[in-house]
C-alpha cells in the first residue's frame, strides 16, 4: 500500500487580496493559513488599499497595545493617503477625527466624554428599558415566518437602545436613515456607486448638523447634551463634537445589528447549541461571550500607523504603512484558544479581542453584551422553532471591509409568544 505524501499548500500571493464573496462568506480558511505562515502579512482590499494585517492571537495582542502604532491619519504616508482618503473634503476633515482616529493625550480627553455614559452600572440600570423595546420589536414582527430578521428587529432595536442611552429624542431618532451607515464602506472616486456614496454622506452631515442643533436649545442630562456643551466652552471642535456624534450613530448601531446576524448563523449552524440556550436561558452571558469570539462583528480593526520604519514581529513595516490587526483571526487562534474552529458556549475562560484592547478598546462594550443578551435571549424565547427560512448557501454577507454580518436574515418560525412565556400572541 502507498503512501500518498499530503499535498503542499500554495503558497500566500503577495499582497494577499482580501476582495470576494467567498472571503466575505468564510474568511477563516484564509486566516488559518495566513496564521500558519507567519503573524504579519502585506494584504490587497478592494479599494486598491494595501496595507499589513496581524493575524496571531499573541502578535495581535501586542500590536493593540503597542504604543508606537498611532491612530491618527496625519500619521499615514502618500502612498495610503492616495488611495485610503476614500471620504471626500470637506467630509473627511470634519467627520474623521473622532475616537478612533486619535491618539493622546487628545484621544484621553475625547474619551473622558462618553465614558460615563457607557459605564456598566449605568447600563444595568437600563436593562428593563432595552427589554421592553426588544419585546416591542418581537411584538411588531409577524405571529408566524418567514420573515427578514434584519429589517424586522436586528436593524432597529440596537439604535433605538443607543438612542435611549446617549440622549436623542425620539421625533430625530425614527428619522435616522440606516443606509447613512454606509458611508464607512470605501468607495472609490471613480466607482459607479460614488454618486449615491456621496448623497448618503451630505444626508448624514445634514442630520448631524440638527443633532447640534437641537441639543444645543434642548439641553438635557444626556451625552449629547453634555458634548454639545462641551463645544460651547471650547473643550471641543466643531468638527470633534460633529465626528463624535458621527461615531456614535454609526458605530454604535451597525456593528450590533451585524453581531445579532453573525450569532444567530452560528447558532443555527450549531442547533445543539441553540437548543441548549433555549433551554438554559442562564448560559446567556458565557454564551454571548464565545459568539463574539467565533465571529465577531467587527471582523479588522482601523487604520495604525508606525511614525518611522519599524519592526512588527519580525517584519519591516515603512512608516506611515497602515497596520491593521484582524480580530477574527486572532479569536480563531489555536494557540490561544482550546479547538477554536468549535462553537463551545461554556468556554471558560475566553479571551477574545472582539473588543479591541488597550486604550482603544470598545467604550460601548458595555452596552453591546446587553443588547446581546437581551436580542437573543429574546427571539429565542418568544420565536419558538426559530430556524433559517432559506439554505444556508443563499446568505448575503454584506461587503463592508472592516465588518462581517448579513444584509438579510430570512427566518422561520413556529408562532410569536407573549413575553414571559405566555400565550401566542393574536
Amino acid at each position: 500500500m502507498t503512501i500518498q505524501e499530503p499535498t503542499p499548500t500554495a503558497p500566500l500571493p503577495e499582497p494577499v487580496p482580501l476582495i470576494g464573496c467567498p472571503y466575505k462568506t468564510d474568511p477563516y480558511p484564509l486566516y488559518e493559513r495566513m496564521r500558519e505562515a507567519g503573524p504579519v502579512h502585506r494584504v490587497l482590499f478592494p479599494s486598491g488599499v494595501r496595507a499589513w494585517l496581524v493575524t496571531g492571537y499573541e502578535a495581535a495582542h501586542a500590536a493593540l497595545n503597542d504604543d508606537r502604532l498611532g491612530k491618527n491619519h496625519d500619521r499615514g504616508n502618500d502612498r495610503w493617503r492616495a488611495r485610503a482618503s476614500i471620504m471626500p473634503e470637506p467630509q473627511h476633515s470634519q467627520l474623521q477625527v473622532h475616537l478612533l482616529h486619535q491618539d493622546p493625550p487628545k484621544h484621553t480627553h475625547m474619551r473622558g466624554f462618553v465614558t460615563e455614559a457607557f459605564a456598566p452600572r449605568r447600563i444595568d440600570a437600563l436593562l428593563p428599558r432595552f427589554q421592553e423595546l426588544a419585546d416591542a420589536a418581537v411584538d411588531a414582527l409577524p405571529e408566524t415566518g418567514p420573515t427578514d430578521l434584519v429589517s424586522g428587529f436586528a436593524a432597529h432595536y440596537p439604535f433605538q437602545v443607543l438612542a435611549e442611552v446617549i440622549g436623542l429624542p425620539e421625533e430625530l431618532a425614527d428619522r435616522f436613515d440606516r443606509d447613512w451607515g454606509k458611508v464607512v464602506q470605501p468607495v472609490g472616486p471613480t466607482d459607479p456607486g460614488r454618486p449615491l456614496y456621496e448623497a448618503r454622506l451630505h444626508g448624514l452631515q445634514s442630520y448631524i448638523a440638527e443633532v447640534v442643533t437641537h441639543k444645543r436649545t434642548h439641553r438635557g442630562d444626556d451625552l449629547l447634551s453634555r458634548l454639545a456643551a462641551a463645544r460651547d466652552r471650547g473643550e471641543l471642535s466643531q468638527e470633534e463634537l460633529d465626528s463624535m456624534i458621527f461615531q456614535l450613530l454609526v458605530a454604535g448601531q451597525e456593528p450590533v445589528t451585524n453581531q445579532i446576524t453573525t450569532a444567530l448563523i452560528a447558532l443555527f449552524r450549531h442547533p445543539d447549541a441553540l437548543d441548549r440556550l433555549r433551554h438554559d436561558p442562564g448560559l446567556l452571558p458565557r454564551a454571548v461571550e464565545e459568539l463574539l469570539r467565533y465571529d465577531s462583528a467587527f471582523e479588522l480593526t482601523t487604520w495604525r500607523f508606525f511614525a518611522e520604519d519599524s519592526d512588527l514581529h519580525g517584519t519591516g513595516i515603512p512608516g506611515g504603512d497602515s497596520v491593521i490587526v484582524s480580530l477574527c483571526a486572532a479569536n480563531r487562534d489555536p494557540m490561544r484558544f482550546e479547538k477554536p474552529d468549535e462553537l463551545d458556549l461554556g468556554r471558560n475562560p475566553n479571551p477574545h479581542l472582539a473588543f479591541g484592547h488597550g486604550i482603544h478598546f470598545c467604550p460601548g462594550a458595555a452596552l453591546a453584551r446587553a443588547e446581546l443578551r437581551i436580542a437573543l435571549g429574546t427571539l429565542i424565547t418568544r420565536l419558538p422553532g426559530l430556524r433559517l427560512a432559506v439554505p444556508d448557501e443563499e446568505l448575503a454577507w454584506i461587503p463592508a471591509v472592516l465588518g462581517r454580518g448579513t444584509s438579510l436574515l430570512p427566518v422561520a418560525y413556529d408562532r410569536r409568544v407573549r413575553p414571559h412565556g405566555g400565550s401566542p400572541c393574536g
